[in-house]
């Protein structure tokens, strides 16, 4: 089908195409389909455990997981380290703070570092399996070495995303037989 132009409809609805187009993205071997399919299904498998056990979802456990690790981070901080708008991590702060779990407290130049409270210390020990269990998944079946490798690759290619152009996205040469198109 490579190549073919798309069949048009004869009906009253002849402004529509009904054929799959010719250049079009391999689904089963489109990494960045991929890696979503997974992202998606290990945080819809996580926010469902966790709102259904805490009545919080991913980004609320992601602040209280950063915290754990870099305790008095600013909201701009844990946005940047968990990749996300910061007005996700402001809602999230809210939540958590109308529950009891962080603590805002007054920083130089008008910064607000936040803190778990001892409820949140608690939280993130409850949170901690349910999020653990994602990456049991993962490795399940993988030996340490591989594991090894896949964690070192996924940090280049975040690496490599990170430091690449906005625009070049957009004329990305096919370098497997994938076309662009669509990306």
């Amino acid at each position: 089908m490579a190549g073919s132009t798309p069949t048009r409809a004869t009906s009253q609805d002849d402004d529509i195409v009904t054929e799959p187009l010719g250049e079009i993205i391999d689904p089963e071997n489109f990494t960045p389909r991929l890696l979503a399919l997974l992202s998606n299904a290990l945080v819809w498998r996580e926010s469902h455990e966790l709102r259904r056990r805490f009545r919080l979802g991913t980004n609320d456990w992601r602040v209280i997981s950063v915290l754990a690790l870099r305790p008095g981070s600013s909201a701009t901080e844990v946005s940047e380290f968990i990749g996300v708008n910061k007005a996700v991590v402001s809602k999230s702060v809210t939540t958590l703070q109308a529950r009891g779990l962080i603590r805002l407290v007054e920083g130089p130049r008008g910064s607000r570092p936040m803190f778990l409270t001892p409820s949140g210390a608690q939280m993130h020990h409850d949170m901690l399996p349910i999020s653990m269990s994602g990456q049991h998944l993962i490795h399940e079946g993988l030996d340490p070495e591989h594991i090894q490798q896949l964690n070192a690759l996924l940090r280049r290619m975040i690496e490599q995303v990170r430091d690449a152009p906005a625009d070049v996205v957009i004329e990305a040469p096919a370098t497997t037989g994938t076309p662009t198109a669509g990306r």
